[in-house]
């Protein structure tokens, strides 16, 4: 009888705890030629769990970890397993802006925080913005638009642009011809977002002889189109600029292929700040690679819920009171200031890079220039936020 009875103590406990616990959904892409930026995404959202001891704000979390497999209807699927089977009350993660589109109003409606560390399609940041998302990374148009403006203070007059023919390649070539002025965008070259051969747009690009060409190709896409480029003896007589496709999720990869690329972001590991420093060598402590911009912005996520869980005692079911912590933004960004703008995506400087190799001789981003301060998204004005 006795031992019945510590067993059922036992058992009782457990499940206390388990009760007790938050729960966090986190959706990327997880498998396939995409799979870096997602994973990059995964583990520095643990990374910071583990060093708060498995607990964000104070409060013990469980991290259910869900594949969108960069496909429409099984991200809807892994949601809805999500948020009626797990009963999750956070959702973080989403890597593409396709997969962002397809799971952002049935989060949003049911009243779940999605705390977005990659994908910002305009659409979001605009018209369809909801109290309950907010970004850590930026909306797709601004790293664009850091490249625009670099190309136009270098003087190129004719340029070519080129990305998937999706959200976010749509965006990220709308944001570059925003901020490009003195010049023309002499074509815009959009392919399917699986195609990995380029053989023919090169071509096409080659005769046309551009004074430099912008692009927008991420993860394993990157990685084929830097190495086709160099094949093709392009890297000879066209410079190059570019957003989210050398990073720290292809340059291992890339190594030597990508040295004197160019590119637009928010962030790059040698920042000199504190936050960034400590970020950057626990990273590459425990998983022994260079964190890319998909980490940090994950990171960022990971330091915010933190800070917001912790405002509010672990109480995320007080909505109103949850937000306004998340609005609070009251933690130590890697990449320096960060602040939310009126539709919750982030006001920060964007930055520009070049492709060298770091004093550990490893390639890496090296920061270059500072094209924009304390930049906005431009769809924020479209954006009538309703109040919770």
């Amino acid at each position: 009888m006795k031992h019945t009875l510590v067993a059922a103590a036992i058992s009782l406990a457990l499940a206390a705890t388990a009760s007790a616990q938050l729960k966090i959904g986190f959706v990327a892409e997880l498998s396939g030629p995409q799979a870096p930026l997602g994973q990059d995404q995964y583990d520095a959202l643990m990374l910071l769990i583990e060093q708060n001891g498995g607990k964000l704000g104070g409060v013990a979390v469980q991290v259910i970890k869900e594949d969108s497999q960069l496909k429409p209807d099984v991200a809807n699927q892994v949601v809805d397993k999500l948020l009626e089977k797990d009963k999750v009350q956070i959702i973080t993660g989403v890597t593409f802006s396709n997969i962002m589109m397809a799971v952002h109003k049935k989060i949003t409606d049911k009243g779940v925080f999605l705390i977005g560390s990659n994908a910002g399609p305009s659409p979001i940041a605009g018209a369809q913005c909801s109290p309950y998302f907010f970004s850590t990374s930026w909306q797709n148009d601004m790293q664009a638009e850091s490249v625009g403006k670099f190309a136009s203070d270098k003087g190129y007059k004719n340029v070519i642009a080129m990305a998937p023919n999706y959200q976010a390649g749509k965006d990220f070539i709308a944001g570059f011809k925003r901020t490009f002025k003195g010049g023309s965008v002499i074509d815009e070259i959009y392919t399917p977002l699986n195609q990995q051969d380029f053989s023919a747009e090169l071509a096409q690009v080659a005769s046309k002889k551009p004074d430099a060409l912008y692009v927008f190709y991420p993860g394993g896409l990157g990685v084929n189109f830097v190495k086709q480029f160099q094949q093709a003896g392009l890297n000879k007589s066209i410079t190059v600029m570019s957003a989210s496709t050398v990073d720290g999720t292809t340059l291992p990869a890339l190594r030597e292929a990508a040295l004197g690329w160019m590119s637009g972001t928010f962030w790059g590991p040698d920042f000199p700040n504190e936050a960034n420093q400590k970020f950057v060598a626990a990273f590459e402590k425990k998983y022994n690679r260079i964190p890319s911009q998909y980490a940090a912005q994950s990171y960022d996520a990971a330091q915010l819920l933190d800070s917001a869980i912790r405002k509010v005692s672990g109480k995320v079911d007080n909505k109103k009171a949850f937000h306004a912590a998340l609005k609070a933004a009251d933690f130590k960004s890697v990449r320096g200031n960060f602040k939310f703008n009126t539709n919750q995506f982030p006001v920060q400087d964007m930055f520009m890079f070049d492709v060298a190799k770091d004093a550990k001789g490893r390639v890496s981003l090296r920061t270059v220039a500072k094209p924009l301060v304390n930049h906005t998204d431009s769809y924020a004005a479209q954006c009538q936020m309703k109040a919770l």
